[in-house]
């Protein structure tokens, strides 16, 4: 009897718990509009993000959480959602906090430093391959090579950088990580 105590124990610590807090957070919205054995195509609406490009003294997801954590100029602190993404724009490798759905344009409090900025994360058509593992530069370099070889196989034109989202904090199990690779395409 104590053996089955101590595995459901093991059990719910390795596989239950890590997924609970992620399900605590609101996730970006979106419609699977095709699947196959390696990658999805998925739909999104326009988003709302707050993003930084610069590194410094403070890193990048610091800013950003120092945002959410009421660092803006109404001191409201704001939900973490789900994912974190990074995308290289003009040279610079830029991430985003996508805020909660409750907020737009006319309502998101205004960052208060120079380098964090609120912008609008357009919608359409994002071809997205899902893995787990560590968020290391490695392993997503590696899983986004794999799916733009299946989307050049497809006939399916790249529209963007590649986009790494991530959805889980550092504490949890590698393999209990959900990672992706995504790209912006164009559907004919």
């Amino acid at each position: 009897m104590k053996i089955i105590k101590l595995y459901f124990i093991v059990f719910c610590t390795l596989f239950i718990l890590p997924y609970s807090a992620v399900m605590a957070y609101e996730e970006a919205n979106y419609e699977v509009v095709s699947k196959n054995e390696v990658y999805e195509i998925r739909i999104y609406s326009d988003r709302l993000a707050v993003e930084t490009m610069k590194s410094g003294i403070d890193s990048n997801f610091r800013k950003l959480f120092n945002y959410i954590s009421g660092r803006n100029d109404t001191q409201e602190k704001i939900k973490m959602t789900t994912p974190v993404t990074q995308v290289e724009k003009n040279g610079n490798m830029s991430m985003q906090f996508y805020l909660p759905s409750k907020f737009n344009s006319e309502n998101a409090p205004n960052p208060s430093r120079k380098d964090v900025k609120i912008v609008n994360i357009e919608g359409g058509y994002y071809a997205v391959l899902r893995y787990s593992g560590r968020a290391s530069d490695g392993n997503f370099i590696k899983h986004k090579e794999i799916l733009e070889k299946e989307l050049q196989k497809n006939n399916i034109s790249i529209i963007s950088p590649p986009i790494r989202a991530t959805y889980d904090s550092p504490f949890t199990l590698p393999m209990n990580r959900r990672n992706e690779a995504m790209f912006k395409v164009e559907l004919n």
